[in-house]
């Protein structure tokens, strides 16, 4: 067996990690898209619609992990749709106090930007 053989188990498990890493992190995104999917203030405000439309654009390409993921689609689908995640939150968070100043509002903000930047250090690690 060469080293390069003895390098791909470790370099697919430290891949693998990315990816459970940042599926943790979609846990976060998930319950923020919920949230203004299902908020009131989301009938009548189609940028807070795109949002919504956004993270789940994001959860949807990546897709749910399991055994039979391959890390190296995974995370080459998140670099890929991460420019839509970081717009989607940018624009939340501009337009979040114009929809509401509640304290569910304010922090569904600060979580989705705690996790997206999470996300976009895996990715681009």
């Amino acid at each position: 067996m060469s080293s390069t053989d003895n390098q791909q188990p470790a370099q697919n498990s430290g891949m693998l990690e990315r990816v459970r890493a940042i599926d943790a992190q979609i846990a976060h995104v998930w319950m923020v898209r919920t949230f203004l999917k299902h908020c009131d203030e989301a009938e009548d405000d189609d940028d807070l619609r795109e949002i919504v439309r956004d993270l789940y654009d994001f959860i949807l390409a990546v897709g749910p992990v399991d055994d039979s993921i391959d890390p190296v689609a995974y995370l080459k689908m998140a670099k890929k749709k991460m420019r839509r995640l970081v717009g989607a939150t940018a624009l939340y968070e501009q337009i979040q106090p114009e929809v509401s100043g509640h304290t569910n509002f304010v922090m569904a903000a600060r979580s989705l930007r705690l996790a997206v930047d999470r996300i976009f250090q895996i990715v681009s690690s």
